[in-house]
């Protein structure tokens, strides 16, 4: 799913389910400050889906002391974070250090898989353990916090793809993942969240891949289910799912929804490194002129509330992440212009170095898109165009999932100190 290792894998593959851009003409309707949050409609009358889990959700406390435990409220939506193997404290945030506060799962990634024994493996066991570690300890201090493992990422879907040929193997790979983190590490993991990316995609996959991605999601929910009788606990059961509407229809998403407790819902990497045009990386809604119809996170969920799965099932993807190219042109403020090699090629940015280093300084202006509900920055001189969320993106996103009846907000990644991007989601969502 994602950056480094994983992101490269999703983007080549949502592109080609995308489809061809049409021949509009590009254009832009421009702002140099998004409107207000005050002043944004607020959800539609309309009547509500199911209503989603209740949360227990913390205080609003940001700077917990090491001994201090969460004090738990209700909350109606998860806001749930991935945290990488691949964070590297201090320079990034320490798996004990993160706003847990402001979380109800946190969602550890990635496991392996052994590509000839078909079984769970480490990704890098002394790092891994070394976070489980820092997991253990976020949870003493924010006991309502629940921790899945996440499997896959970027290994070769064909490997899930033999694996889950077989009754016999599926049951296997299964009880290899539960036993390794579930059984060793009960203080630690409250569940899986499945990432094969994607069935049927790729050489050595097969056909079947869709059915038998339905089964081996039920060999988890069996086993889980028999683990849990045993504990006398519950365990969560996830699966990270891809925006392009191709793509999902490599999912039986109908029969899934019975199966899991939600979907994280991959809603960015629209454009990326692969791309040839500028665009934005998680646009909410299709821009008038924008030349991809479906490359936005409102087409996503539409797809997939279409194909049956019920609204507090999808956990909307969110990037705390931005991406720059240098585009050939300057016209239309970056927007929608052909990429050239130069300075910035897919380049990623957190939003603390963007907001430090970028927004209105150093020649770079901020612009917003009206219509797809984002900005952008660009740098004329230089020609660099770069795609991000800042807090009135988070903050229309958020009344997205509001007003559509969603589950809640998944981020990717937690490993960066995001906090102003995470209070937004947190002060809508935890109403």
């Amino acid at each position: 799913m994602r950056i480094l290792a994983g992101i490269l894998l999703v983007s080549l593959i949502t592109l080609s389910a995308c489809g061809a851009p049409s021949s509009a003409a590009p254009s832009a309707r421009v702002l140099m400050e998004a409107p207000p949050l005050a002043t944004r409609a607020q959800p539609a009358a309309t009547t509500p889906s199911p209503k989603p889990t209740v949360y227990a959700s913390p205080t609003t406390s940001t700077t917990p002391t090491p001994e201090a435990t969460s004090t738990a409220r209700q909350m109606k939506y998860r806001i749930v974070g991935y945290y990488p193997a691949w964070s590297n404290p201090p320079r990034d945030v320490a798996a004990s250090e993160l706003p847990g506060n402001m979380l109800t799962h946190v969602i550890y990634a990635f496991s392996s898989i052994d590509p000839k024994a078909h079984t769970c493996v480490y990704g890098a066991e002394s790092v891994d353990k070394y976070h489980f570690k820092g997991l253990r300890q976020l949870k003493q201090k924010h006991p309502h916090v629940k921790v899945l493992i996440a499997i896959g990422g970027a290994e070769p879907s064909k490997v899930f793809s033999d694996m889950a040929a077989e009754e016999k193997s599926r049951q296997k790979f299964v009880k290899s993942c539960i036993d390794l983190y579930l059984g060793a590490y009960p203080d630690v993991f409250d569940g899986i969240d499945m990432d094969w990316e994607f069935p049927g995609v790729g050489t050595g996959t097969r056909t079947e891949d869709k059915e038998n991605f339905t089964l081996l999601m039920k060999e988890f929910r069996r086993q889980l289910a028999e683990r849990g009788q045993q504990k006398k606990r519950a365990y969560l059961l996830t699966a990270a799912v891809p925006a392009g509407p191709g793509l999902a229809q490599k999912y039986e998403l109908k029969e899934l929804s019975r199966v899991l407790d939600w979907f994280n819902l991959m809603t960015y990497d629209f454009h990326g490194v692969w791309s040839k045009e500028s665009n934005f990386t998680a646009p909410l809604y299709r821009a008038k002129d924008d030349p991809y119809p479906v490359n936005n996170v409102d087409a996503a969920v539409q797809a997939y509330l279409k194909a049956g799965v019920l609204p507090h099932k999808i956990t909307l993807g969110i990037p705390f992440y931005g991406r720059g190219w240098t585009t050939a042109t300057a016209d239309n403020h970056g927007l929608y212009q052909k990429l050239t090699q130069g300075k910035i090629s897919g380049t990623a940015y957190t939003y603390r170095t963007l907001a430090e280093n970028y927004v209105g300084k150093n020649d770079y202006k901020r612009f917003w898109s009206y219509g797809a509900k984002v900005p952008w920055l660009y740098n004329a001189a230089e020609r660099v165009f770069i795609t991000y969320e800042d807090p009135d993106s988070i903050g229309y996103k958020a009344n997205y999932i509001v007003d559509q009846y969603l589950g809640g907000a998944m981020i990717w990644h937690l490993s960066s100190d995001e906090s102003v991007l995470l209070r937004v989601l947190y002060e809508r969502l935890a109403q």
